[in-house]
């Protein structure tokens, strides 16, 4: 029988998704777990796996053209059945909705650490709206409360900033949709709570929201007693001898029971998850089953080290172990999209070595003035921006059947964070002074520290600068952040011999290098760039014209 699959919702604010690009032609076989197509969202593009076995036998949707959630994706059935009742608009309602529903309920009641509070209309007095934790990112399960904008017996209007949530990702603003008094908050600021728990009640002031539930543990440890006793009635219910077969055929290759985000996880971290014992309902592999996962060589290891003691001679050494730290959801992150730049842009590299002699004199002069500090990093900024304003081919961005050039100049600055890197964004830089860039840079970098960044502030950028300079290193080569063409890299400025007029003397010299997507920038455009970035740097007073 045909398998309907819709445009799926892989955002809370996604009402409609555009297909980047097609894995799988009509009339090819797809597996389940095959990746069918990338869909972009208003926030990323993600792979999106089938959950079937068969032949692809329609697409509804064309390389980089849009539909609406739940609409008719593709379909996927047995070769040459008949499928002219399923192709037409949207997907029945009904069995769209209830779909969707049994899937979040599934997810929900095995591995998300929330308290998905179910209420009754009797439970919630008229007028009274509860607000639970949004899920701001694709990979966000908990949230944390960085600030109250309102306090409880506040009024609050439709629109206003009620709190500032911080993910795994970025602190974002999160807006009240309702107007009345807060009469709730759930989460402390600094603390954290699990998506979809109570965040907070809005309604009419004095109203008696007593008989809400908004115990986080206790309603937690009641659907947990609930999930247990019904597991207990099914195991009884169920003759031994069919507990028996279920358990035999996941190895003869029926579908294995695993949740999408276990899956990925598995992925990740390259566990085979025909090896796992699903926790969850039915033997399901959910997430605590992948985060809780020890090969059998680590399970052994004490038994093996203890023999290895006994045969193995003695040294006059300590001998050190293996350590794993879990990665951040920002090291993952950091590493799909840097992956998906080296292996899909073309990258090649263009190395120019800079006179900083008079840049150097020139910060000294504009640093002896009242209220100003700048460093050379604010000064190579300055001259980027102004040589992409000459050079707007380098100032573009690629797609599969175009080019966009950009008419503004966001000049993203990788900045080292704990759990790796980010790139805040300086919007329209070629139109600031020293002081603005400087007091950008300072700002973004410190939040970026902390965790402080709002998602709006990394986004957007159209070339991007990476400086290890300040570290010692005299010359490097960095991936491109994508959606951009070129990315500069910035050495140390070096105090060496150099030949001036034909004598050697002692000058400071400094190495950039750019990598730059050859789709987009040719080697002459990107060494026309670079030639205008010497001038502008080798002879600052240029930047004024």
């Amino acid at each position: 029988m045909a398998e309907v699959i819709t445009m799926p919702r892989l955002s809370d604010t996604m009402t409609d998704g555009k297909v980047a690009k097609w894995h799988k032609n009509v009339g090819d076989t797809v597996k389940e777990g095959d990746i069918l197509a990338e869909i972009e969202t208003d926030k990323a593009v993600q792979d999106f796996e089938s959950e079937f076995d068969g032949t692809l036998l329609y697409v509804g949707t064309g390389e980089g053209e849009s539909a609406p959630v739940d609409s008719v994706l593709a379909i996927i059935g047995e070769k040459g059945e008949d499928i002219s009742g399923l192709k037409n608009g949207m997907v029945d309602e009904g069995v769209s909705e209830k779909k969707e529903e049994k899937k979040i309920d599934q997810e929900h009641k095995t591995e998300d650490e929330s308290t998905s509070i179910e209420q009754t209309t009797a439970e919630i007095p008229a007028g009274v709206e509860v607000i639970t934790m949004p899920r701001l990112s694709d990979t966000m399960t908990e949230g944390k409360v960085a600030k109250w904008h309102f306090k409880v017996g506040d009024k609050v209007k439709e629109g206003d900033i009620l709190a500032e949530i911080e993910t795994d990702k970025a602190v974002q603003d999160f807006e009240s949709e309702f107007d009345g008094t807060l009469l709730f908050a759930g989460v402390k600021e600094g603390e954290g709570s699990p998506v979809d728990s109570v965040l907070a009640m809005i309604g009419p002031a004095g109203t008696d929201i007593s008989s809400i539930p908004t115990d986080k543990k206790s309603t937690k440890k009641t659907e947990e007693k609930q999930e247990v006793q019904t597991a207990e009635t099914k195991s009884e219910e169920k003759p031994a001898t069919e507990q028996t077969v279920t358990s035999e055929d996941k190895s003869d290759g029926e579908r294995l029971a695993i949740s999408p985000l276990a899956r990925k996880m598995a992925e990740e971290k390259g566990i085979d998850v025909q090896q796992l014992k699903g926790s969850g309902e039915n033997g399901r592999i959910v997430r605590k089953d992948i985060e809780n996962y020890k090969p059998a060589a680590q399970q052994e290891s004490s038994q093996q080290r203890e023999q290895a003691a006994v045969a193995a001679p003695a040294v006059n050494f300590v001998q050190g172990e293996d350590s794993e730290t879990p990665n951040s959801q920002v090291r993952n992150i950091i590493a799909k999209r840097l992956s998906e730049s080296k292996f899909t842009a073309p990258h090649y590299y263009l190395i120019v070595e800079i006179d900083m002699d008079k840049a150097i004199e020139a910060r000294k002069e504009i640093n002896a003035l009242p209220d100003t500090k700048i460093s050379f990093n604010d000064m190579i900024i300055k001259a980027v921006a102004m040589a992409l304003r000459k050079h707007p081919q380098v100032n573009s961005t690629w797609k599969e059947d175009k080019i966009i050039h950009h008419g503004n100049i966001n000049v993203g600055v990788a900045v080292a964070i704990p759990d790796g890197l980010v790139v805040p964004v300086l919007k329209n830089a070629d139109q600031m002074n020293y002081n603005q860039i400087s007091a950008g840079v300072k700002d973004m970098a410190s939040r970026a520290k902390s965790k402080g960044l709002k998602a709006n502030e990394m986004e957007g950028s159209t070339f991007s600068v990476s400086n290890l300079g300040m570290f010692g290193i005299e010359t490097f080569t960095s991936i491109i952040n994508q959606p951009n063409s070129a990315i500069l890299s910035v050495g140390a400025i070096v105090e060496k011999p150099v030949v001036k007029n034909g004598q050697i003397v002692v000058g400071n010299t400094m190495k950039l290098s750019l990598a730059c997507d050859h789709r987009v920038v040719d080697g002459a455009t990107g060494a026309q760039f670079l030639q205008t970035l010497r001038t502008y740097l080798e002879q600052p007073l240029t930047l004024l014209l």
